[in-house]
């Protein structure tokens, strides 16, 4: 959802990527809450840090607490931000039901949303979360 937001809300400012330290689906719920905002992220595809490798990059932003405990070491002075957002799927397995599971992405959505728009600042500013 992040690289979504980056990219609708800041072409032309940031150039997102989206990688993991472990691949997952990409996630039918985060697809459909972006979907309700006008973004679609279905053609994304998920993608192991090490397949971007070969990129530079001036910023990592993690944006989950293991991504953050095993991020890998970035050379030639990254700086690494970490936005501590709840985990969609791990909250929805203790939703009652799909309305619930949905309300769960759609916050974290948002949130992801209001951190995304106050790029590039942020990242300079190196916000904790």
């Amino acid at each position: 959802m992040a690289e979504g937001w980056a990219r609708a809300l800041k072409a032309g400012v940031v150039e997102p990527y989206s990688a993991g330290i472990a691949i997952h689906e990409l996630d039918p719920r985060a697809v459909k809450a972006m979907a309700e905002v006008g973004i679609d992220i279905s053609g994304h595809r998920p993608k192991h840090v090490n397949d971007l490798a070969e990129i530079r990059f001036d910023y990592v932003v993690t944006v989950c607490d293991h991504a953050r405990e095993h991020c890998p070491v970035f050379s030639g002075g990254v700086k690494i931000v970490h936005v501590g957002f709840e985990d969609p799927p791990r909250l929805a397995l203790e939703a009652n039901s799909e309305r619930e599971k949905m309300d769960i992405y759609r916050r974290v959505r948002d949130e992801i949303k209001e951190f995304v728009t106050g790029i590039p600042e942020s990242l300079r500013e190196g916000v904790v979360r």
